[in-house]
């Protein structure tokens, strides 16, 4: 009795000082999401034409930058003091904080792939934006061309979803595939017809070298809609999660909810497609949230350990792919799958203690 009790005095003290890592973990990340955030918008900003704006806005840009250089002091690395690696490290850590959180919902609801079907319709997205520019001389970003038709197929999907006969995930198959082909259709004719100069390899794989200032911007405001709205909606997104046909009882319109939160992953997924590339993007949403359910115990604390190890994932893929000349995306994903690993053995090995406990 007396090893039981001090079992259980152990397990209080754990979570108690579980609870309290959480928490600080979460603040850090929400700290440097923040600044992250404030050096895109300052970096867009000191080229406003109000004066005051701009000058406020680069005084702000300047600090951070001069905050980088001596990170990369103490850490020896070559990320922070410039512009183009702050703007696509910024970049990166909003992605490992929305996308986590969007992904938290859709493995709960046994919607993993949903991530990887809108990458490819993304894609398609990429392939008529550079073929529309290389025809008309347009020279506007191609990550807005990339979410409109993301979010088109996102609610496409949707429908056909909830209209077909087929089993389960068919119509996920039928469009994963079907954007990709119509994709690689487009680039091919295109380049017979317009000069066509685009980074296949980059949009695939992943590459620092697409994360424009446009696109770091577009991140920016669509990771603040994406959490405000998952804030507002919280109560009702959990809701559909964990019981829909309670849920369509309940007075909530399932539907337009089901719909916001596919439209929401695919603007998650065009932002993210920049560093992680298409192959790859769905990783952000699934990894860090399977990681996270091996050692919670509550959705809540699901939520806020995937933001963790999302962050951590993100910002130490992309310091070691800077380090080593290699593609983002697949560090990303091999750190988060590392983590992962992790998770499942800590998981096992708590599991194992407390059968033992139970046996005495």
């Amino acid at each position: 009795m007396s090893f039981e009790r001090e079992y259980l005095s152990e397990t209080t003290q754990g979570r108690s000082t579980r609870r309290t890592v959480e928490l600080i973990g979460i603040g850090l990340s929400a700290v440097l999401g923040v600044t992250m955030f404030t050096f895109i918008i300052a970096d867009w900003l000191r080229f406003a034409p109000i004066d005051s704006v701009a000058t406020t806005s680069q005084a702000v840009f300047d600090n951070l930058l001069i905050i980088g250089g001596l990170i990369d002091f103490v850490l020896q690395t070559q990320v922070f003091y410039t512009t183009f690696s702050m703007r696509s490290l910024a970049t990166g850590v909003l992605i490992g904080i929305v996308a986590p959180v969007v992904g938290t919902f859709l493995v709960h609801r046994q919607m993993a792939l949903i991530g990887e079907t809108l990458a490819h319709t993304a894609f398609a997205g990429v392939a008529a934006g550079v073929v529309f520019s290389g025809f008309t001389g347009w020279e506007g970003s191609w990550i807005y061309a990339a979410l409109i038709v993301s979010v088109l197929g996102a609610v496409g999907l949707q429908w056909l979803t909830s209209h077909t006969k087929s089993y389960g995930d068919v119509p996920i198959a039928i469009v994963l595939s079907g954007s990709f082909a119509v994709g690689t259709l487009l680039i091919s004719w295109g380049r017979d017809f317009a000069p066509i100069a685009v980074d296949i390899e980059g949009f695939l794989f992943g590459s620092l070298a697409i994360v424009t200032t446009d696109g770091a911007r577009l991140v920016a405001f669509l990771t603040v809609g994406v959490i405000g709205l998952v804030i507002i909606s919280y109560k009702q997104f959990l809701y559909i999660t964990f019981d829909e046909q309670a849920a369509k009882v309940s007075g909530i319109n399932v539907n337009f909810y089901n719909i916001l939160l596919i439209a929401m992953t695919a603007v998650v997924v065009v932002g993210a497609m920049q560093i992680l590339g298409v192959i790859l993007v769905a990783a952000m949403l699934v990894v860090p949230v399977a990681a996270a359910s091996q050692v919670s115990k509550s959705f809540r604390e699901t939520l806020y350990l995937s933001v963790i190890i999302g962050q951590v994932s993100t910002i130490a893929g992309i310091l070691f792919a800077n380090y080593h000349s290699l593609p983002p995306g697949g560090s990303i994903v091999v750190i988060a799958i590392g983590i992962y690993l992790a998770c499942v053995v800590i998981s096992s090995y708590l599991a194992g203690r407390s059968v033992l406990i139970q046996q005495y």
